[in-house]
């Protein structure tokens, strides 16, 4: 069989596809991953075809964008920059790519050209969904960042923010430019978006497991939970030699990262270093961008480019993070105390998500710095109660069976219809 994989966005949009793709080449499939040139070496790395879509220079030229980490601002310029920015490039790849009755699609969640490319016929898709927050439910509804939707609210009154949101900020921003290639391929135009079209495949593949987000009624058909993939590269990178030895070092530091693509963490990494001196402890902050850093790092206090989470957190204390799914599984799966920064996104929710699993604290931006970011980790590590959730919760994390399982599901595609209804 031939995967095609789209991965729009960051390292934690991207590993999780790399992690999909090994584990269908491992099972004798052909795999190729559509993503920015960006993250060519680690995904040729893996053994994975290599699909090119847009720049290097577009990639960092929206980790600079002022509205990347401001709630209302972000997700439209996301779906801007990443998605229809993309469209018409990335519906060409897919068509000239699809092989009828071999090509099965892994979609991101901003991928709208496959989802053109399944209404066509040409391929099954897989809708796939890193996060719980992209999955309405009137239920039990995600916490959004720019939403006061609750459990305890009837279930008329989430439902119609969601619509509300889908109507006023998601179709404006979305139908125009859509429909006008729908138009082109003789496609009907879409109404509404979510979930209606969004969640049509014949498949809805959500890597995250189903006690992190139970399954509602409301859910999209065929949707399947299949567990945190937790891939980050660290089966083909170990620790660098500079970091395992400062490791080697002394005590277990606590971790400190505001995200791979977060080049706007000045503020946040002075904090770090400052809440580690205030608590006598060593330090980790894990950046890219040296220019984020202070001046003068406190003693005990290092700063390292790239480490994979899955080597690093085993042997630290305390993981202080933004929320993302990617780092909150692997925070999951090392058993280690979470400190969640939550800005944009998904973050607020995977946060509280943490923090009833009884593995997390959360503190928001206004209310994060170094003495209440000391506070709460002297708190989470002095906690029994945490620790033993911790070390409960690693025990369900098994990456490769989710893996293998993700992989099930999509082989099974195949014999699905690739078509579906519009809206």
């Amino acid at each position: 069989m031939h995967f095609l994989l789209t991965a729009l966005g960051s390292y934690g949009d991207v590993h999780p596809m790399i992690g999909l793709g090994a584990a269908l080449v491992a099972r004798g499939h052909e795999v190729e991953v559509v993503a920015n040139p960006y993250f060519e070496q680690e995904i040729r790395t893996a053994s994975l075809g290599f699909v090119p879509m847009g720049t290097q220079q577009q990639y960092h030229d929206m980790t600079r964008h002022p509205d990347l980490w401001r709630p209302r601002q972000s997700l439209p310029m996301i779906v801007r920059e990443a998605s229809l920015a993309f469209l018409r490039e990335m519906h060409r790849e897919l068509t000239a790519r699809c092989r009828p009755g071999e090509t099965v699609i892994a979609a991101h969640g901003l991928d709208l050209a496959s989802r053109v490319v399944r209404d066509q016929g040409l391929a099954p898709v897989a809708s796939v969904t890193f996060a719980p927050l992209s999955m309405w439910s009137r239920r039990t509804p995600p916490k959004l960042p720019i939403a006061f939707t609750r459990p305890w609210l009837p279930g008329w009154v989430n439902q119609a923010q969601f619509l509300l949101g889908e109507r006023a900020v998601l179709r404006p921003l979305i139908a125009p430019e859509l429909n006008a290639l729908r138009a082109e391929l003789g496609l009907p135009p879409v109404g509404r978006l979510m979930p209606d079209w969004w969640y049509a495949d014949a498949c809805n593949l959500c890597l995250f497991p189903d006690w992190f987000a139970p399954p509602q009624p409301d859910w999209p058909a065929g949707t399947e939970c299949v567990g945190f993939p937790l891939w980050d590269g660290g089966c083909h990178r170990p620790l660098s030699d500079a970091c395992q030895a400062f490791l080697d070092e002394g005590e277990p530091p606590i971790v400190f990262t505001p995200g791979s693509a977060n080049r706007q963490s000045a503020e946040l990494m002075a904090q770090a270093a400052e809440a580690c001196r205030l608590l006598g402890r060593r330090g980790v902050l894990l950046t890219k961008f040296a220019e984020q850093l202070p001046a003068d790092l406190p003693q005990g206090v290092r700063r390292f480019e790239f480490e994979p989470l899955s080597q690093l957190l085993p042997k630290c204390a305390a993981f202080v993070h933004h929320g993302g799914i990617g780092s909150s599984s692997q925070g999951l799966a090392a058993g280690t105390p979470q400190l969640i920064r939550p800005q944009a996104f998904d973050q607020q929710d995977n946060a509280a998500r943490l923090r009833a699993l009884g593995v997390a604290g959360e503190l928001s931006p206004r209310r994060f710095n170094e003495r209440t970011a000391a506070a709460a980790l002297e708190r989470l590590l002095g906690s029994d109660e945490v620790r033993e959730s911790c070390r409960r919760q690693a025990r369900r994390c098994d990456g490769q069976a989710a893996r293998n399982r993700a992989c099930g599901v999509l082989e099974g595609l195949l014999a699905a219809p690739a078509g579906a209804s519009t809206s």
